[in-house]
């Protein structure tokens, strides 16, 4: 049997990969699957715009999981019945002002050094895109690439699959501590009762280092950043935007029930989930100054969440130290993005004990020393 420890979108996604290939899979959520850091996240698959100097051996993992993620997602409607909601309009990263147009320049050149087919757009050119952009834009950069996927219904549809392949999932039970004997990892306590496995993998994100059982100097070094949102609500036949519109402070995501989404803060504030009115404020007045039309849509829903952040904000990835231990986690604002590619190269790895030689910067105990 094969343990996985979390039951968020990576998790989940492992897990319906494991159970698809006729492994018996146990998934352990210590609170609702899929309620948890993939619930609170918007879906951007956003490998171009999210790219950043310092980050560069990062990209070309986002690069293929984005061309995962139509076939993902198609496997994944099918084997579900329910819909995902990818979409493909594209993304646009704006500037109101001199400042965000010198910083939108300087991440246009750092885009086009990498090779990314991102295009230069004007203030009109802009706004014959999204006309209800505000008439202060200045400049934006169109990624085509980028898009989204509704994560939330995501996440229902990955449960759904997951079970429909024979998989076990087990809510509002936390493993506790992953049994070690003989320097192997032989499977989780949770719940208070012993379970034997073969594999166990720690997908637990911003918990993950509070998983008891493995050697400290093991532990993956993973830390919660705290990230508020909120939601509008426009007409769903007659939206205000189409592309995602990305703005210094703030970005805007439009689905296809007319729900608009704004996030999202960046705090290191541990484990604290309360929403702040500074938190919310700030997010609408950078919306507001990218799309003065957001002014009178209704506040639909507020949320926080905890994103899984390492000391280098790239994931952890593979088999470690620990024999029997396979670790996918510490994805941060690329959880999403990151699914496919990671449901990929773990389960290929379980299945076959073979792991690809090009992860090495994700390697899971690289901070081991």
């Amino acid at each position: 049997m094969i343990a996985i420890i979390g039951g968020g979108i990576c998790g989940l996604s492992i897990g319906w990969r494991l159970a698809e290939a006729g492994k018996p899979v146990t998934i352990f959520e210590r609170g609702k699957a899929g309620r948890g850091a993939t619930w609170a996240a918007a879906g951007v698959l956003a490998a171009s715009t999210e790219s950043e100097p310092a980050e560069e051996s990062l990209l070309p993992l986002l690069l293929e999981s984005l061309s995962l993620w139509p076939a993902f997602a198609g496997e994944l409607e099918t084997a579900s019945r329910l819909p995902v909601d990818l979409r493909s309009e594209g993304l646009l990263a704006v500037a109101v002002d001199r400042d965000d147009a010198e910083r939108l320049a300087f991440q246009f050149d750092f885009q086009r050094r990498l090779g990314l087919s991102t295009e230069w757009l004007d203030g009109p050119q802009a706004r014959g895109l999204e006309p209800h952009l505000s008439p202060k834009v200045q400049a934006a950069i169109l990624s085509r690439e980028d898009c989204q996927v509704d994560n939330r219904k995501t996440a229902l549809a990955l449960i759904e699959a997951f079970t429909r392949a024979g998989g076990v999932l087990r809510e509002d039970t936390e493993v506790s501590e992953i049994r070690v004997e003989g320097g192997k990892a032989r499977g989780v306590i949770a719940g208070g009762e012993e379970i034997v496995a073969e594999t166990v993998v720690l997908a637990a994100g911003a918990f993950s280092r509070a998983v008891g059982g493995i050697p400290e100097h093991l532990r993956p070094p993973v830390r919660p950043v705290k990230g508020q949102m909120l939601s509008l609500q426009m007409r769903a036949d007659a939206p205000l935007l189409d592309h995602v519109i990305v703005a210094t402070g703030a970005y805007l995501v439009p689905r296809k029930s007319g729900a608009l989404l704004i996030g999202a803060t960046v705090e290191e504030q541990n484990f604290d989930t309360a929403l702040t009115a500074g938190g919310i404020y700030e997010l609408l007045r950078r919306a507001r100054e990218a799309v003065p039309g957001i002014h009178d849509l209704p506040i639909a829903e507020m949320w926080a969440g905890l994103r899984p952040a390492s000391r280098d904000d790239a994931p952890l990835l593979g088999p470690c130290a620990l024999d029997g231990l396979v670790i996918a986690t510490g994805h941060h604002r690329n959880g999403i993005l990151l699914a496919p590619v990671t449901a990929r190269v773990i389960s290929d790895y379980i299945l076959t004990g073979r792991w690809r030689e090009d992860l090495g910067a994700f390697a899971a105990g690289r901070f081991a020393a």
